[in-house]
């Protein structure tokens, strides 16, 4: 199957990036994937209980149905949403060519695309502890921007899970609605930067857990209650009365699949050129959170997949005069 502009991905970037392309008579395609990067289509939104700062919803939406509203308008513009997972590429030609997951090698035609966006996104890293399928969204997030403000946690003790710069910066960002931020920390120095460290340190509703690692989460069987200490030098257990326990280890982005072809940082999120969507190879863009490792927000993913859609056409409407100028010559 050929497609002028195929988009892989499901969040808020891939389906903005869809909106755009298909009212510009993209005709796009768009893979959603199934369960790419262990999440099901919708990315990792699908994963918030409640969204209450994406603009449009004074009384907020769960994550689910907010994605279940970004497919629909998709498909209302005529998107081709197709719900397999891209494997492969091959982006050393034009037309790039693109492997379903489970495609035998090259023995399967491939799908082909004059211009491609990826809106993979990044997975928060989890460290799946006893306790964590149950209470995951019942107390537990890996997002404290996204979901820090639900009424669950507000004025009640929280734990953060993490000893860099992002679990710092998301203890402090919780402490404006928790009655106490714990960080647990499973060595005995942080690994943030300086100026974050003594943030935290210093903040009057934070506790620093040194030498900690969190081993179970422990609830009522609706939502958590407590979390499981082990002390890393000793051994030792105890419990820790919170109501919401929060990852902040950091995040892949998905990227595997392109088989390192395109520009990457040295954490493996894509390159892209300054103020566009542009990655190194010429008719590939870049959308959401697969590049940005700073916001991670819903609003300025759908952002960037307006970003990529606007910058598709325009390549397009460059290939376009290419061919043109090319049969002119014939």
């Amino acid at each position: 199957m050929h497609s002028k502009v195929v988009i892989i991905g499901s969040g808020p970037a891939g389906h903005t990036a869809a909106i755009y392309a298909a009212r510009a008579h993209m005709q796009p395609t768009l893979f959603e994937g199934m369960m790419a990067g262990g999440v099901a289509p919708g990315g990792q939104l699908t994963t918030t209980s409640e969204v209450e700062n994406f603009p449009g919803f004074p009384t907020g939406i769960s994550g689910s149905e907010l994605t279940d509203r970004f497919r629909e308008q998709s498909e209302r513009f005529g998107t081709n949403i197709i719900t397999e997972t891209i494997s492969r590429v091959d982006l050393s030609g034009h037309p790039f060519k693109l492997w379903r997951e489970g495609a035998d090698g090259d023995k399967d035609t491939p799908d082909t695309c004059d211009a491609l966006i990826v809106a993979t996104g990044a997975t928060a890293k989890r460290l799946h502890i006893k306790g964590e399928d149950k209470y995951w969204q019942r107390g537990m997030s890996a997002c404290a921007v996204c979901d820090g403000a639900a009424p669950i946690f507000r004025d009640k003790p929280l734990v953060v899970i993490g000893g860099g710069d992002s679990a710092c910066e998301e203890a402090t960002f919780l402490t404006k609605y928790a009655s106490h931020v714990y960080i647990a920390v499973r060595r005995d120095v942080f690994r943030a930067s300086r100026i974050m460290a003594k943030r935290a340190s210093n903040h009057p509703k934070i506790t620093v857990l040194w030498s900690t690692h969190v081993t179970e989460a422990k609830g009522d069987g609706k939502v958590l209650t407590h979390a499981v200490l082990q002390d890393a030098k000793t051994g030792e257990t105890r419990e820790l009365e919170v109501s919401g326990l929060f990852y902040a280890i950091g995040h892949k982005p998905n990227t595997d699949f392109l088989g390192g072809v395109l520009d990457t940082d040295s954490t493996g999120y894509l390159v892209v050129k300054p103020g566009t969507s542009l990655t190194n190879i010429r008719g590939v863009f870049a959308a959401g959170d697969v590049h940005d490792k700073h916001y991670r927000q819903a609003i300025t993913a759908a952002g960037s997949g307006c970003m990529a859609a606007l910058d598709a056409e325009k390549f397009m409407e460059e290939l376009a005069d290419e061919e043109q100028e090319k049969a002119s010559k014939l």
